[in-house]
């Protein structure tokens, strides 16, 4: 079993709260990890309709059948226990009793925040990082590492990897990623989505995560993709919401400490899975993903979102931002510490060249930052000119 992250955060706050909720997109391994984490606890799936109709009908005798720690799955189908669990937590003072999992964060989150504020621990699993997958710790997003010249993980390519994606099924199972990614689709679709939200043209929704794979790494324009997926901007506005609440995408917000009034304010968009996206746009192989035109936006939607992983995975959300002005200078990446802030610009190619660096020198002859980091698609490892230069496979 591959070790994940998350682990060591979800095993520690067990120890604190009586309820860990672990949340995460379909098929991202919540389950594997929750029932290898806790291998005494009793399971149930509340995506069996026994169970489920049993835990509705009958909330009191469902949760007095379990004479310990249990580990209830999907939770999210059955938010209406949440209400029972509530005063037997505050009774027993036990931590680590109750483990939930569940793909829909807007519903689970919703019960929680009503029912179960103060005493469940929540956070959010993703599919495997690269670091994962390479068996290496975690890295610290505050520290990032001083990384040596070295070999890549299991000695792929950096689009190997971004085009496998990071779902467990595809390196447990060794799947295809365009069969299997599919499939996720269409169970998506008729599922999570369905459950969310009436949508009544699914043809219309497909054609909108097209557009969205299209625009990871822009700015968001509800208009624009509005008008070329043939709806208004408030389904678009609604629909996002869904992919933000199935962690599917995430929005990069725009960081807003001005260093001028004429900054963009508009968030940019990018997905949690390079895997996904490749298939959203049409991507059929590593080789054809070299040589697409949008290979620098998925280099970077790969980069950023195993940033936002490294964090999620730590336990607490992405402190990342973006900066843009209106006169088009612009910085890929801020990680913001406090008052500290670390710009990170992000190129796909394995050469370096002294324009790739402008934004970053700009940056700094604004706000008076000693450090900058430029990550690439290249292996080697050196300092240029007052910048970082790092490889694709330090994060």
């Amino acid at each position: 079993m591959i070790i994940r992250h998350l682990g060591e955060v979800i095993q520690a706050s067990a120890r604190q709260y009586p309820i860990v909720a672990v949340t995460g997109p379909r098929q991202s391994g919540k389950t594997t990890l929750c029932r290898a984490l806790f291998p005494g606890y009793s399971y149930v799936n509340l995506e069996k309709p026994d169970d489920r109709q049993f835990a509705l009908s009958d909330p009191n005798g469902f949760l007095g059948q379990f004479k310990g720690p249990v580990i209830f799955d999907e939770v999210q189908r059955t938010p209406e226990l949440f209400s029972y669990i509530m005063p037997l937590v505050d009774e027993r003072r036990r931590p680590g009793e109750f483990i939930l999992t569940g793909s829909q964060n807007f519903h689970l989150m919703e019960a929680i925040s009503q029912s179960l504020a103060g005493r469940c621990a929540t956070m959010k699993l993703l599919p495997f990082s690269t670091l994962e997958l390479a068996g290496k710790p975690n890295i610290d997003i505050f520290h990032l590492p001083t990384a040596e010249n070295g070999h890549p993980p299991d000695n792929m390519t950096v689009f190997e990897h971004i085009f496998k994606g990071g779902f467990p099924p595809l390196h447990d199972r060794s799947l295809k990623p365009t069969g299997w990614l599919a499939q996720y689709t269409m169970s998506y679709l008729e599922r999570d989505v369905r459950s969310l939200v009436n949508v009544g043209d699914l043809d219309a929704f497909q054609t909108f995560l097209r557009l969205c794979a299209g625009r990871s790494g822009q700015i968001i324009s509800m208009t624009s993709i509005a008008n070329d997926a043939g709806v208004s901007p408030v389904t678009i506005k609604r629909w996002l919401s869904i992919l933000v609440a199935s962690h599917t995408i995430f929005l990069l917000r725009p960081h807003q400490r001005n260093f001028n009034k004429r900054l963009v304010k508009s968030p940019k968009l990018y997905f949690y899975d390079t895997g996904l996206l490749c298939y959203l746009l049409g991507i059929r192989s590593p080789e054809e993903l070299l040589l697409h035109s949008a290979r620098g936006a998925i280099f970077e939607t790969y980069v950023i979102s195993e940033l936002a992983k490294a964090c999620l995975h730590a336990g607490f959300e992405p402190p990342l931002s973006f900066w843009r002005d209106s006169q088009g200078h612009e910085v890929d990446l801020i990680v913001e510490n406090g008052e500290k802030l670390f710009p990170i610009e992000i190129k796909s190619g394995q050469t370096i060249s002294g324009s790739m660096m402008d934004g970053l020198y700009y940056w700094k002859s604004l706000s008076q930052t000693a450090e900058a980091m430029l990550v690439y698609g290249g292996d080697a490892s050196y300092t240029r000119q007052g910048v970082d230069v790092r490889p694709w496979f330090f994060v």
